[in-house]
C-alpha cells in the first residue's frame, strides 16, 4: 500500500486517501489507454503515408508514447497494490526504455525542425507559383476573351459594310499615321488592259487610268519591294504633287472547284500609291518604307484569308451536295417503298399502324438528313415550314407508337395526357412538330430506367405564365384565330411524385391554326 502520511482525513468528506488512491489509479489508466490509441494513429498514419519525408521520426514519436502509456499502465498496478520485485523490475526496465527513446526524439527533433522550415519556405514559394499562375490563366483567359470579342466585332463590321467602305476607311488611317496628303489605290480593269484609280482620299468623279504595259507600271509590277517615284511620274502626278511611293498588291483569286480542293493563284496586282506634302523638304525614310511594306503584306494576309473562307464555302456547298445526293435520295427510295406498302390491304388494324409508323419514321429520317447537311436550310437560319392541315390526335397515336417502343427499351412506361380544348384539325407543319417532340421524349427517357415518361399537351391563351422558371418570357403576338399549344415532357417516378432529377422540356411559341374558329 502507497505510504502517506496525511492521516487527518475528514469524516464524511469526500476526499480521503482511499479515494484520492481510486482516482490516481483510474486516471492512469485512462492515460495509457490515451497514449496506446495516439500511438496506434500514428503507426497507422505511417504504414498509409508511403510519400510521407519524415516517417522515421513519426515512428520514434510514436514508440515513445507507447512506452509512457506502459509505464502509466504498469503504474496502476505497482503504485496503488502490494508489488512483487519482478513488477518493480519491469517498471524501471521501462522507465529506463522511456527515457532512451525520449532522448532519441529530442535529439531528432533538433535535426529536424531546420528541415521542416525548409519545406515550409518551399511551400510558401510553390504557393506564390500557384498565384502566380493562376493569375497568368486569368490573363490568358481574358485575353482570350478579348480576342474573340475582337474577331465577332471584325465579323460583324465586315458584314455591316462593304469593301469600297472598308478601303476607304483604311486609306484615312493611314494618311493620319504617316502624315500623307494622298493616298490611293490602283486596280487593273476586267482585261488587265488598264490600271484604273479606285479608292483616294480625294475623290474625284472623272476616271484615270494608265496603261499597263506603261514601264513604269510593268517595273512596279515586277518588284516585291517599295518604290519610290520620281518627279515625272505619272502615279505621282495622277495622284498628288509630293514625293509619293508605289507597291504592289497581290488580288488573290481562286481558280474553278471541280471535285476537288481550290488553287489560289496571284493573277494580278493592285498598286498601292502614297503622296506626301510638298511643303518642306520631307523625304521617305526607311522606316516607313518599311510601314508601306508591312502594310502591303497585311493586305495580302487579308486577301489570302478572304479566299479562304470562299475555298471553304465553295467545299462545303460541294460537301453538301454529294451528301444529298448519297444519302437523301436513298432515304426517300426507302420511304417511297413503305409508301407503296401502305396501299396494301391488312388484315387487322395493328399491321396497319406499324406500316404507318415505318413510313412516317422514314420522312423523319430523310428531314433529319436534310437538316444535316443543309438542303432544309437549317443551318443558315432560312428554314420554310411546310404548312398543311394534319389531324393532331392522329400525330401523337403516332408519337404514342414510337415513344412506347424507345421507353419499353429503357424500361420506362409512356403516357399521353391530352387536354379537352385541343383541336383535332390543325394547320402546321406535322414533321417538325414531330420531330421535336420525339426529341423531347428521347432527351426526358435517357434520364433514368425507371418511372413514366409523359406526355402533356394543352392550349394556353396569351395571358396565361409558363410554369417553366427557367423558360423563355417572351411571347410572340397570337391573333385571336390562333391557338398556342403547350406541348411538355416529364418523367415520374413509381410513387407519382416528381424526380429530383426530373427535366422538363417545352416547346414553347408552337403556333397553329384550326381550321374553323368554334374549336378555340
Amino acid at each position: 500500500m502507497l505510504l502517506c502520511a496525511c492521516d487527518d482525513d475528514v469524516a464524511g468528506g469526500i476526499w480521503t486517501v482511499d479515494n484520492i488512491l481510486q482516482s490516481q489509479k483510474a486516471s492512469d489508466f485512462l492515460t495509457a489507454l490515451a497514449y496506446f490509441s495516439i500511438a496506434l494513429e500514428l503507426f497507422y498514419f505511417v504504414n498509409c503515408s508511403i510519400i510521407f519525408p519524415f516517417r522515421w521520426v513519426l515512428t520514434q514519436f510514436a514508440a515513445f508514447i507507447v512506452f509512457c502509456g506502459l509505464t502509466h499502465f504498469v503504474a496502476v498496478v505497482w503504485t496503488y497494490a502490494p508489488h512483487s520485485f519482478r513488477l518493480m523490475l519491469l517498471l524501471t526496465v521501462l522507465k529506463i526504455l522511456t527515457a532512451l527513446v525520449s532522448s532519441a526524439t529530442s535529439i531528432t527533433l533538433v535535426t529536424l525542425i531546420p528541415k521542416v522550415l525548409k519545406l515550409m519556405v518551399r511551400e510558401g514559394l510553390l504557393m506564390k507559383k500557384t498565384r502566380d499562375l493562376d493569375r497568368e490563366v486569368g490573363f490568358m483567359k481574358r485575353r482570350e476573351e478579348a480576342r474573340w470579342n475582337v474577331r465577332m466585332l471584325t465579323r460583324e463590321i465586315r458584314r455591316s459594310l462593304d469593301r469600297h467602305t472598308i478601303l476607304y476607311t483604311t486609306l484615312i488611317e493611314l494618311s493620319k499615321v504617316m502624315f500623307l496628303e494622298n493616298c490611293a489605290i490602283w486596280m487593273p480593269d476586267e482585261m488587265n488592259f488598264l490600271m484604273n484609280l479606285t479608292h483616294e482620299l480625294k475623290r474625284r468623279d472623272d476616271l484615270v487610268s494608265i496603261r499597263m504595259d506603261d514601264p513604269e507600271m510593268v517595273e512596279i509590277l515586277g518588284e516585291k519591294g517599295v518604290r519610290v517615284l520620281g518627279s515625272n511620274s505619272r502615279l505621282t502626278q495622277a495622284t498628288g504633287r509630293g514625293p509619293g511611293v508605289a507597291i504592289r498588291m497581290p488580288m488573290l483569286r481562286v481558280s474553278n472547284f471541280k471535285r476537288g480542293t481550290p488553287e489560289m493563284v496571284d493573277s494580278c496586282y493592285a498598286i498601292l500609291v502614297l503622296v506626301i506634302p510638298p511643303e518642306g523638304n520631307r523625304g521617305w525614310s526607311s522606316q516607313e518604307l518599311e510601314i508601306v511594306e508591312v502594310v502591303a503584306d497585311q493586305n495580302r494576309a487579308l486577301q489570302k484569308a478572304r479566299k479562304m473562307a470562299v475555298m471553304a464555302n465553295e467545299a462545303r456547298c460541294s460537301f453538301q451536295k454529294v451528301m444529298s445526293k448519297e444519302m437523301i435520295t436513298p432515304s426517300r427510295s426507302v420511304a417511297a417503298i413503305v409508301s407503296v406498302l401502305q396501299l396494301e390491304k391488312f388484315k387487322s388494324k395493328q399491321q396497319r399502324r406499324i406500316v404507318d409508323t415505318m413510313a412516317k419514321g422514314g420522312l423523319l429520317m430523310s428531314a433529319l438528313i436534310e437538316d444535316a447537311t443543309g438542303v432544309s436550310g437549317l443551318g443558315d437560319s432560312r428554314l420554310e415550314l411546310k404548312f398543311r392541315t394534319f389531324s393532331l390526335c392522329s400525330m401523337l397515336k403516332e408519337v404514342e407508337g414510337v415513344s412506347k417502343l424507345l421507353c419499353a427499351f429503357r424500361g420506362l412506361s409512356f403516357e399521353v395526357h391530352l387536354s379537352e380544348k385541343v383541336p383535332d384539325r390543325v394547320i402546321g407543319d406535322d414533321t417538325r412538330v414531330l420531330q421535336a417532340v420525339l426529341y423531347m421524349v428521347g432527351k426526358v427517357s435517357g434520364l433514368g430506367n425507371s418511372g413514366t415518361v409523359i406526355l402533356r399537351v394543352s392550349t394556353e391563351n396569351g395571358s396565361q405564365e409558363s410554369l417553366d422558371p427557367n423558360g423563355i418570357a417572351w411571347k410572340q403576338t397570337i391573333s385571336e384565330d390562333f391557338a398556342h399549344f403547350r406541348f411538355e415532357v416529364g418523367r415520374i417516378d413509381s410513387k407519382e411524385e416528381r424526380s429530383s432529377s426530373c427535366c422538363r422540356r417545352m416547346m414553347r411559341n408552337a403556333v397553329m391554326k384550326p381550321v374553323n374558329k368554334g374549336l378555340i
